[in-house]
């Protein structure tokens, strides 16, 4: 009895001591779609197999007079030179009372979560995430971010307890 009570307090304090601290993945308390259409580019982002090894990526959303959101994904293989990719998907809001948390589509009708985490009030950055820790990307309205803007975005990422040494910043 007592080498199985040993086995039990050993298994919860190994599991729990492997296990990363949450993320802040509260969204913004309000977005207004309208502003946030139109074109971002990618200043940095979490590695992922569908960019990997894309830079001048940009993201170009178009509101739909259906309610959905149009989102054309850009980016170059290895150099702003090299062989373009192009990913076109779909977003749309699934509850008006949380207009930052919208779903995205790529492929058919199997959809992501997209939530917009921070955005300054003149809509010229954001970050956006999911409810998983594994996504995160710095976005811009120009090609290029001052130092001092980036790493201010940066602390608010790190308060939100996200990596930030895991962010590949992109080429533009």
């Amino acid at each position: 009895m007592k080498l199985i009570s040993t086995i039990i307090i050993a298994c919860v304090f190994f599991s729990c001591k492997g296990q990363k601290p949450k993320v802040d993945n509260s969204v913004v308390s309000f977005l207004d779609i309208t502003k946030y259409v139109g074109t971002w580019y990618e200043i940095a982002r979490y590695d992922h197999s569908f960019e990997r090894g894309l830079v001048g990526v940009t993201a170009t959303y178009t509101l739909l007079e259906d309610g959905f959101i149009q989102v054309v994904n850009k980016g170059f293989k290895d150099s702003l030179t090299g062989k373009e990719k192009v990913a076109r998907g779909k977003a749309y809001i699934p509850n008006i009372e949380t207009p930052s948390k919208l779903k995205v589509s790529f492929f058919l009708f199997f959809y992501s979560d997209y939530y917009v985490l921070e955005i300054d009030k003149q809509y010229q950055w954001a970050v956006v995430g999911s409810k998983s820790d594994a996504y995160l990307w710095i976005l811009y309205r120009e090609p290029h971010m001052n130092p001092e803007l980036y790493d201010y975005i940066l602390n608010l990422v790190k308060k939100r307890g996200y990596d930030t040494s895991a962010l590949i910043q992109v080429m533009q």
